[in-house]
């Protein structure tokens, strides 16, 4: 995939765009890799894609891909800089409804879209609507315990967050069969199945120095990758699985590092101007036995 010279869009923190560096890097383009796999050789629906990268990920495997955004300006600069992949479409759209007959797609992904809706049944029933019997759902959400209570974060373009039961709560009313994956950035992204022992992995885990071994990953996933399908007989097989992503370059370590390094520089500057207002006081005390001293100090800093 390799897309047309475009300034990419301005990245405003309600959608992503490829020009986002690190964390939100590594999450994103990490759901689109997995999903690839899952959508090879099907017509598949990229509902609210943004400005297109993750459809044009997913067209490398899929027969056909169409990415769907309401945003007007998305879609147009999607179809400017995506315009030479064959098998990629996009046009505006909602997806509360959709203007595709029903039983078109083989699957469907969307990613990071359920929150930022109020009618998110609405939505559900529609990709229900358009998707094939023995069609896919590819979904994800972040945990509103984990995304917004436990981190104190207050995302302004999130309208309706969910925590895993209110999550599996609505996908059941519209999939009998679902899988729940996980995902947290642990300066790689890792996505894992959620029901299962999962014992392709094994790691040492410190826990307020407890160090304790043992299969699985130890921790609270931030958001929830939905696997969802009418029958089981129709989900791909995730047991067991463990699927990992980051870069070369090691950018999020980078980035850590050179936080790092500012800090201790910040630490090296205030204990300077620590050392500074101590001989200021100093001088300011010798002051009352040595009249001129402050003057002769301040006119040599000078």
């Amino acid at each position: 995939m390799v897309p047309t010279e475009k300034p990419a869009l301005e990245f405003t923190g309600e959608r992503f765009t490829p020009v986002c560096v690190r964390e939100i890097w590594y999450e994103h383009f990490h759901r689109y890799d997995v999903a690839r796999a899952w959508v090879r050789g099907r017509q598949v629906l990229d509902a609210a894609c943004g400005e297109g990268y993750g459809s044009a990920l997913l067209a490398d495997a899929a027969d056909r891909v169409t990415g769907v955004d309401i945003s007007e300006t998305a879609i147009g600069h999607a179809q400017e800089r995506y315009r030479e992949v064959a098998n990629l479409d996009f046009q505006t759209g909602d997806c509360t409804r959709l203007d595709f007959p029903d039983r078109h797609f083989d699957g469907i992904v969307s990613f990071e879209t359920l929150e930022h809706l109020a009618e998110q049944e609405a939505m559900l029933g529609e990709f229900r609507r358009v998707l094939k019997p023995d069609g896919l759902l590819i979904l994800s959400s972040p945990d509103r315990e984990q995304y917004s209570e436990q981190a104190g974060h207050d995302n302004p373009y999130h309208v309706k967050e969910l925590n895993r039961a209110e999550l599996e709560t609505l996908l059941s009313r519209y999939f009998p069969a679902y899988r729940l994956l996980g995902q947290k950035l642990i300066f790689q992204s890792a996505i894992w199945d959620l029901g299962s022992v999962n014992r392709v992995s094994h790691g040492m885990w410190s826990d307020m120095g407890q160090v304790s071994e043992g299969g699985g990953l130890a921790y609270t996933p931030v958001y929830y990758i939905a696997v969802c399908a009418q029958s089981a007989d129709c989900l791909p097989a995730t047991d067991e699985m463990l699927w990992l992503f980051g870069d070369q370059a090691e950018s999020v370590y980078r980035h850590y590092y050179h936080e790092i390094r500012k800090n201790m520089d910040a630490g090296r500057i205030l204990a300077e101007r620590d050392a500074e207002i101590e001989a200021l006081k100093k001088a300011l005390d010798e002051q009352r036995h040595r009249p001129g001293l402050l003057k002769r100090l301040f006119r040599r800093r000078a």
